[in-house]
């Protein structure tokens, strides 16, 4: 009995093990067959997609950082703005003492008034010398006149030598007179020739020290050139300043960039113009940018650093390289998502495997950054030039000029 069912237990096993390996057999067909399939799914994508694709994670939001320091020196008084806060073109940020430029600007003003006057003076006294030179010129002739007459009287014996002799002498005085006018009257003229009251030199460095004065109680209050988000406040309240001195910046959040780090292997067919889409750390990938390449940079990360590699040593290992590209924001998206200077970002850009310019082949045809906040006080100087010159010019003619 025994027997028999061993022999019974024998064949289902052996069918049993027959099964196992068929069922094992077919799941590795599967697992296979996916795998070929994701290997032919994976090479369409590169054919199709991925080859015209150059992407890096190694990026990051840049943007303008304007610094704030002032034109002169002076003492802080009032500070209109603080970090985190946004400001607009011409806001008043910072505030000096405008005690001393004050009284420069009053001295400036009597200085160039007086100027005026003793310029009026100079013309008057040409006038005057050119008469007295017209009254020598009479003189002159005069004596002339006289020592004609009385050498054709001393023939006949009607004058007498001694009166010849004095008019001899006369006209010898007419004319050192006439001279000494005439020198006078080209020592004038070289002071006023070809000037008008309002050209003449002196009135003119006159002018430019009440320019001078005027600009610089104008900038003891310090504006933003641009808008932005003010950043790296250190000016202190009381703190004495310096020209030139760092009192805080600003970053214009509107016109950020991003720097993408792409390696030297993924840089031959990324040119200038080629689309890329961006997504931030900081909103993940459900924000995405359209970017455009607008530039690559002269050289590598390393290349610029403050200690450059250098790598003519015995013990070299080879460094994959990053050369900088910058990619230009869509500003409505970038309104819509703001980011922030240092964000990490994520790129791809779409690559044209034809040829295009990888570098920039014409010079920038206008500034890449331009304010016009400072213009405004150089028509206001003008106008208090003009206001003093008109207020001691008196009844002066505006285009006179001394005479030839």
């Amino acid at each position: 009995m025994d027997n028999d069912n061993t022999a019974a237990a024998a064949p289902a096993a052996a069918d049993g093990s027959k099964g196992g390996n068929g069922k094992r057999g077919r799941m590795l067909t599967v697992v296979l067959g996916f795998f070929v399939l994701c290997g032919i799914a994976y090479g369409i994508y590169w054919v199709l997609v991925s080859r015209y694709q150059e992407s890096t994670d190694d990026a990051y939001v840049n943007g303008n950082v304007v610094q704030i320091t002032p034109q002169q020196g002076g003492t802080v008084v009032a500070i209109a703005a603080d970090n985190t806060d946004l400001v607009k073109a011409g806001q008043i940020l910072v505030q000096l003492d405008p005690s001393d430029a004050s009284v420069a600007l009053a001295a400036a003003d009597a200085q160039l008034a007086k100027t005026v006057r003793q310029v009026r003076n100079l013309f008057a006294t040409t006038d005057q010398v050119q008469a007295n030179v017209r009254m020598r010129e009479a003189d002159f002739a005069k004596a002339q006149e006289d020592l004609a007459r009385r050498e054709r009287l001393a023939d006949s014996g009607a004058v007498a030598g001694e009166d010849l002799q004095h008019a001899r002498d006369l006209q010898k005085i007419a004319q050192a007179a006439l001279a000494a006018a005439r020198d006078q009257a080209a020592a004038n003229r070289a002071l006023v020739d070809q000037t008008t009251l309002e050209n003449h030199p002196e009135v003119r460095y006159a002018a430019g020290k009440v320019r001078e004065a005027y600009l610089a109680l104008a900038r003891t209050k310090i504006p933003a050139p641009v808008s932005g988000q003010v950043t790296k406040r250190s000016v202190q309240l009381g703190q004495r300043v310096g020209p030139g001195m760092p009192l805080m910046a600003l970053v214009p959040l509107d016109q950020l960039w991003v720097d993408a780090n792409f390696k030297e292997a993924q840089l031959q067919h990324v040119h200038i113009g080629q689309k890329a889409k961006l997504s931030a750390d900081l909103y993940g990938s459900q924000v995405e940018y359209d970017g455009k390449v607008v530039g690559l940079d002269a050289g590598t990360g390393s290349a610029f650093s403050l200690l450059p590699a250098q790598n003519a040593s015995g013990n070299w290992i080879k460094v994959v390289q990053r050369v900088p590209v910058r990619i230009a924001l869509d500003p409505a998206q970038l309104a819509r998502h703001p980011l922030r200077i240092g964000l990490s970002m994520a790129v791809t850009v779409t690559v044209d495997l034809g040829e295009g310019p990888a570098v920039a082949e014409a010079p920038r045809a206008a500034p890449a950054y331009v304010t016009s906040v400072f213009d405004e006080n150089r028509g206001k100087d003008e106008a208090a030039v003009a206001r003093i010159i008109r207020a001691n010019a008196g009844g002066f003619p505006k285009h006179s000029a001394a005479h030839p």
